[in-house]
């Protein structure tokens, strides 16, 4: 008898890979045959991951066309299946897949729209949180402020693109041909703010001395250097434009933990 391991070994190969090996060896022939009802669960394992990624890629679905997406959608099972029962978190490398297929080359923007349409995903399933309010900033001295580093909310994602994402992304979910039209694919690249608010999936463009803010404060650096490493007004507007937006849930100091009156939730 084969262990659990090399049991689940053999599905694995046989549902993505359609490697059959010994697995029939393992299967009941009960009315249907082991290899026949091996590729009964291999099309439905199939068919629910790429039903997944359909669920996410819609505007990258649209612009390939079904056909298309479907072909490109099984390969990537093949090549990339999940490493996770959740299947809201598969995906992240689709947008690198598309960019490396061959047959994909006559829409250069593609990997582009599914980079975004990832974005927007992570930000539809985030966990909700208080943000940080300018109020909570308040209270600390000019030594602080320098030294805080800001906690991003996890309803926020920073994103750079060479084309036009933002643009193509809207025309092609309001069906606006004419809007898709209009679209310049030299008008970039872009640098974006990728948000969940009450009101739904919001985009921002930012200039890119900005976006250079954002992400260094995203990534933890100390408020103080990134601001003195930044020049011109586009540091303090990208600050602003962040703190009014509730971009951030929290902030920490060197001396002490992260206030733990503001790890707050919503309920």
């Amino acid at each position: 008898m084969p262990t659990l391991l090399e049991l689940q070994r053999c599905m694995g190969l046989r549902l993505l890979q359609g490697i059959d090996g010994e697995a029939s060896a393992f299967i009941v022939n009960q009315g249907v045959a082991p290899e026949d009802r091996l590729g009964i669960y291999r099309n439905t394992s199939i068919g629910v991951m790429a039903t997944a990624l359909r669920l996410v890629f819609v505007a990258v679905g649209h612009v390939l066309g079904a056909e298309f997406f479907e072909g490109a959608t099984r390969m990537f099972v093949a090549e990339a299946p999940p490493r996770s029962a959740w299947l809201d978190q598969y995906g992240a490398d689709f947008p690198d897949f598309l960019a490396q297929l061959p047959q994909a080359v006559s829409v250069p923007y593609v990997a582009d729209l599914a980079r975004l349409e990832w974005s927007v995903n992570i930000v539809l399933h985030a966990s909700d949180a208080m943000p940080l309010a300018i109020a909570d900033l308040a209270g600390l001295t000019e030594a602080d402020l320098s030294q805080l580093r800001l906690v991003p909310h996890p309803t926020v994602q920073l994103l750079r693109c060479d084309f036009p994402a933002d643009a193509i992304w809207h025309a092609v979910l309001e069906r606006d041909d004419d809007a898709m039209a209009a679209v310049d694919l030299s008008d970039g690249p872009v640098w974006l703010l990728v948000q969940r608010t009450a009101k739904g999936i919001e985009l921002m463009r930012l200039s890119e001395p900005q976006w250079s803010v954002a992400t260094a404060l995203f990534l933890g650096q100390p408020l103080g250097a990134v601001m003195a490493g930044a020049s011109g007004p586009d540091a303090h507007a990208a600050l602003a434009t962040l703190l009014t937006r509730e971009c951030f849930m929290n902030f920490s100091l060197p001396h002490e933990a992260i206030k733990p009156e503001l790890r707050r939730s919503h309920t």
